[in-house]
């Protein structure tokens, strides 16, 4: 039986439920009720007549619900820039092409458009939520709340103007403009997302230090993303880019740390007694040859680490599925230890652990009366995916984005058999086009 869009109440019946609480625990036999945007009931499905006599069954045959998926780190208008820049260093990727495509088409309708053709892929992906760093944040928020989709939209903070935003004043007011209109709002969040140590100037990592703190707000940023970043910063601040934050007082839970590559092994007690969070971006990293975020000596630390894709112009794409095998094969190969990062512990980063990092676990990240019913279902009857032994290992090793079936947030049903409900697949492959046809023009 569908659920259609209007439905508000309903039990969703999945061969296997993972809930993520506890880590590594699986259900079968056992029914999620629906009711409204929140999670009613987590009952078996023996019980179900009984408590739940008029709620519509919703049987996904073959499949696992797991809670949405977070992206915890992405530029997700800069789909736009897709292969536009590839095999470059970081700093000549930034400075030689990104930033002056930037500088050329950064505006409403770019971001508009871009946003759209990332949520579709998200969508497509199982993931419910992102941690966004972008420009026109204002405009992304609009696009992801039409889609039904749940976001932390970073309002970002750089020392030189942009088409957002000419010096400090202008992004500072445009930041808290934004704080304004989504404190409120259900499905979108904001944050700091100040872009680096290097081209943030101390003035103004105090000045968003003191608003996050009255605000209750995270800030989002690349930190150690390259070993360069360490000479040049003390050249310029007179301190590495940790010291130097932790001396403006940076180095809290509030931070959200992002690529992390540069980390020696002293760094990490000092995060995790700070409660920093750290976001592992393997993928893009591995294609910049940025180096490798220490991820098995984080965790063992106690920090808490969660993965994102980043933009894809870095990445190429937006598939956290991929990034998660990814992220749990490297730190295997990095420690020289197989059992580094199990299966079901790597699962959490995208799911508790980012939602714990965004300071939304009381509402998302797990399968709990109460929470967001913010799912998706991966269907594992393909072959790629049989026999059936371990399912965590499945899920981490084996299963691919196109396995996703099923997407919800907040009780709307936003992917049906891989069908996007709220998004015009045409519509954003005409507008894809038109950019290809704009941007391609300008190239050398």
């Amino acid at each position: 039986m569908t659920v259609t869009a209007d439905s508000r109440q309903y039990a969703l019946i999945p061969d296997w439920l993972i809930t993520m609480q506890p880590v590594g625990a699986v259900l079968t036999g056992h029914a999620v009720v629906v009711s409204g945007d929140v999670i009613a009931d987590i009952l078996p499905v023996a019980q179900l007549a009984q408590r739940h006599p008029q709620v519509q069954r919703v049987a996904l045959p073959d499949q696992v619900l797991l809670p949405g998926l977070i992206n915890m780190h992405t530029h997700s208008a800069m789909t736009l820039l897709r292969g536009l820049a590839d095999d470059l260093p970081l700093m000549t990727w930034l400075h030689d092409h990104i930033w002056p495509a930037e500088q050329r088409w950064l505006g409403e309708e770019y971001v508009r458009d871009g946003v759209a053709l990332a949520c579709l892929e998200y969508l497509r992906g199982g993931i419910t939520c992102y941690n966004d760093s972008y420009f026109f944040p204002d405009v992304a928020a609009e696009v992801t709340r039409a889609a039904g989709m749940r976001a932390v939209m970073g309002a970002p903070v750089i020392n030189f103007p942009t088409p957002w935003a000419q010096d400090s004043d202008g992004y500072f007011a445009r930041a808290m403009a934004l704080q304004q209109c989504c404190q409120d709002d259900a499905l979108i969040a904001m944050s700091f997302a100040p872009h680096a140590p290097y081209s943030v100037s101390d003035a103004d990592f105090v000045r968003m230090r003191d608003l996050a703190a009255e605000h209750d707000l995270r800030i989002h940023l690349h930190l150690l993303e390259t070993s360069g970043e360490i000479a040049d910063s003390k050249a310029q601040f007179g301190l590495a880019p940790l010291p130097r934050l932790q001396q403006l007082g940076l180095l809290n839970e509030r931070l959200i740390a992002v690529h992390m590559t540069a980390l020696a092994d002293a760094d990490m007690p000092l995060l995790a007694e700070a409660g920093v969070h750290v976001v592992h971006c393997p993928e893009s990293n591995l294609k910049l040859a940025s180096g490798f975020c220490p991820l098995w000596k984080l965790q063992q630390a106690g920090v808490n680490v969660t993965v994102g894709t980043d933009g894809a112009a870095s990445n190429n794409d937006l598939d956290l599925l991929g990034e998660l095998r990814t992220a749990t094969l490297l730190a295997k190969g990095v420690s020289a230890d197989p059992e580094a990062v199990p299966a079901s512990q790597a699962l959490a980063m995208i799911t508790i652990n980012a939602a714990r990092a965004l300071n939304l676990a009381h509402r998302i990240g797990s399968i709990e009366t109460g929470k967001q019913a913010d799912f998706c279902s991966i269907d594992l009857s393909e072959p790629d995916t049989q026999p059936m032994h371990e399912i965590f290992s499945h899920l981490v090793y084996a299963t691919s984005r196109q396995q996703v079936r099923h997407v919800w947030v907040a009780g709307r049903q936003l992917l049906r058999d891989r069908e996007p409900q709220t998004l015009d697949i045409e519509r954003i492959r005409q507008s894809t086009k038109k950019w290809q046809q704009r941007i391609g023009t300008q190239q050398p």
